[in-house]
């Protein structure tokens, strides 16, 4: 087939470097990065509708989707309006991400378990249902904030200082007029993924993200600093009763809703004393997850995307190798606080088997100039080792993050340290 990605980060990077290794496709990405080239070919045609033509003209076969944003703006329906097959949600169907409070109403409409929440434009109203609540208390802006816009707030003084914040456009402009504001979940948290197809869906293995910038959870938050998966906290009792009481019913009440969910649904979970309670869905691959996860996969990714794509996933056996997988983002200096100046990367040769067997690299924040590959970007690159344990596949992550050099280069050193405490 020939196969176009939308986006230019880690994880269309991951997703093309998949479908790559099956010999089988060309590949193209818009706008892609420094390192997808050696993938496919880049493209940059930056309006939908412009895209659609180009696409019909050059025969597309599928195009996948990797960020919000375009999900958001409604590049699936320009795409399906012009009789192409394209992996994501509808614009209408994106609001379940790009809408906190959207997506709110609809977990309550149809009973799936999520936090106690008020939905709110008004300053007066928050501080009121802040003045009820026990702390901490989560704040958070109604639009898209590339996964920052989301504040817990550890006193109620500070609560009504973020909703404030937000609700005046200073914190995160258009995308705070409107908030939510909810009960803090004690618990740990998870990342799930359903492949979707506006019926059927399947499962991928639970992942868990690292969203803090430092060692044990500390500084702020970011777009995540490493993930690891399948998180041995999840067993087939949580997963079932994800099936049963969120999955079915989001997917059931999208289509009573007139805006039936294809494409992957991200699911956010705090377990709590067992039971999986509803964070927020996004409705796109997390990142780095998404780096983790395509490896994993036994089952073809560009099988799993064009069935998702043409309503066939109940044809679908999926398959998933029997290993773990760990990313470590690599990140540029100033990361997450301001943008760094452009280093070159150097990889050593890797002469370990083992290594050259079992681990790579998804390349994120990069950019080609005069031929060299720059660390241009905030996360950098993702350093994937792989593993019969979560320890083995760690290591061999960590060794590979000792292969690769950039002026300022951070890391975090404590990635999986849940599963392995």
């Amino acid at each position: 087939m020939n196969i176009l990605i939308l986006g230019s980060g880690g994880r269309e990077y991951s997703i093309g470097l998949a479908i790559y290794k099956e010999n089988a496709h060309n590949l193209y990405f818009m706008p892609g990065n420094g390192a997808t080239d050696t993938l496919g070919i880049n493209i940059n045609i930056k309006d939908y509708n412009e895209l659609a033509v180009w696409a019909k003209d050059n025969s597309i076969d599928l195009t996948i989707v990797g960020p919000e944003a375009p999900l958001v703006d409604g590049v699936v329906d320009i795409f399906k309006e012009n009789g192409l097959t394209i992996f994501g949600p509808s614009a209408a169907a994106a609001q379940l991400e790009g809408s906190k409070v959207y997506m709110k109403n609809i977990l309550k409409k149809y009973n799936i378990p999520t936090a106690a929440f008020i939905e709110t434009s008004n300053e007066k109203e928050a501080y009121d249902f802040i003045d009820t609540m026990t702390e901490p208390i989560v704040v958070k802006a109604d639009g898209l904030c590339a996964g920052k816009g989301v504040i817990i707030a550890q006193s109620k003084d500070e609560a009504k200082k973020a909703a404030s914040e937000m609700l005046s456009g200073a914190a995160f402009g258009d995308a705070g007029t409107s908030i939510v504001v909810e009960e803090y979940l004690d618990g740990y948290e998870l990342s799930v993924f359903a492949i979707c197809d506006g019926e059927n869906y399947k499962v991928l293995p639970a992942a868990q993200d690292h969203k803090r910038v430092g060692d044990g959870d500390t500084g702020p938050n970011t777009g995540g600093m490493g993930a690891y998966a399948p998180t041995p906290l999840v067993n087939d009792e949580i997963y079932k009763k994800i099936e049963e009481r969120v999955i079915k019913p989001t997917l059931k009440g999208m289509q009573q809703e007139g805006a039936p969910f294809e494409g992957v649904l991200f699911i956010g979970v705090m377990v709590v004393r067992g039971e999986p309670i509803i964070l927020e869905y996004n409705v796109r691959f997390g990142d780095p997850e998404c780096e983790i996860l395509m490896p994993l996969l036994e089952t073809p990714v560009s099988e799993l995307f064009y069935k998702g794509a043409t309503k066939q996933l109940d044809k679908l056996d999926i398959k998933i190798k029997d290993e773990f997988g760990v990313g470590v983002v690599m990140a540029s200096g100033n990361y997450p606080y301001s943008s760094s100046t452009p280093a070159e990367i150097i990889v050593d040769k890797i002469v370990d088997n083992d290594l050259l067997q079992n681990s790579h690299i998804s390349y994120a924040g990069v950019e080609k100039i005069d031929g060299k590959l720059m660390a241009t970007g905030g996360r950098v690159l993702v350093c994937v080792g792989f593993g019969k344990s979560i320890k083995e596949a760690r290591d061999r992550a960590y060794a590979l993050c000792g292969q690769v050099h950039f002026a300022g280069k951070k890391c975090r050193s404590d990635i999986a340290y849940q599963a392995l405490k």
